[in-house]
């Protein structure tokens, strides 16, 4: 497929852009329907303020610092989910053990 230079409108400040041969191959290849909307300057401009947009394009989560008691050895720990009552719950180096027992088994 043959690619060439396209200029295109900005939807935040209104400048043309060009959305070069080599960004469309690069967009065909990942399967992007969407063409770029901003030029990169304020698409800089919108990451720097929104922080960089998640992989997924799905909505952002705040991260959850949950403390809890670990089932297997007892000391308190912080895991980084909210705990689903019934299942155990492991400080780092529990799951880590249960982990590489695991792969050994």
């Amino acid at each position: 497929m043959e690619f060439q230079d396209k200029v295109l409108k900005c939807v935040d400040c209104g400048a043309d852009f060009i959305f070069t041969a080599g960004e469309q191959l690069f967009f065909h290849d990942k399967q992007f329907k969407n063409e770029p909307k901003r030029c990169k300057a304020c698409k800089a401009k919108r990451v720097a303020v929104l922080g960089a947009p998640p992989a997924s394009g799905g909505p952002s989560y705040a991260k959850v610092e949950t403390r809890t008691t670990c089932s297997q050895c007892g000391k308190e720990t912080t895991v980084p989910f909210k705990p689903t009552q019934g299942r155990p719950v492991f400080c780092r180096e529990c799951f880590q053990q249960r982990r590489t027992a695991a792969v050994s088994a």
